[in-house]
């Protein structure tokens, strides 16, 4: 698995229930390789703007993606996972749109 790949993983919702969702890669986190994701949703109404990363169809990168529908990128949903946690590779993004994601994310950060 890479960096800017969209896994399933299980993830905790807001209800407390954990789901299966399509989560995407940012980064590997020391010291023992878990990864940073972020969670992906088709609540496209629910985006930030300038935080999160919209992808519909007509994106170029879309059909790379394995993504059924219009999606948010939600930097405010993230989690840390162990690589077994993860259920498998379903696509991935762009090295363009995963640099985008961490740029919006150190900002936030920093700010």
């Amino acid at each position: 698995m890479n960096e800017g790949d969209i896994v399933l993983a299980p993830l905790p919702q807001a209800d407390g229930r954990v789901k299966n969702r399509p989560t995407v890669l940012l980064r590997r986190l020391p010291p023992f390789g878990d990864w940073l994701v972020c969670g992906v949703s088709t609540q496209v109404q629910q985006r930030v703007a300038d935080f999160d990363e919209l992808i519909a169809p007509g994106d170029p990168e879309f059909e790379n993606t394995g993504l059924k529908a219009a999606s948010i990128i939600r930097l405010g949903f993230l989690g840390v996972l162990p690589e077994t946690d993860t259920l498998g590779v379903i696509g991935s993004i762009s090295r363009e749109r995963h640099q985008r994601l961490l740029a919006n994310l150190c900002r936030h950060l920093a700010a």
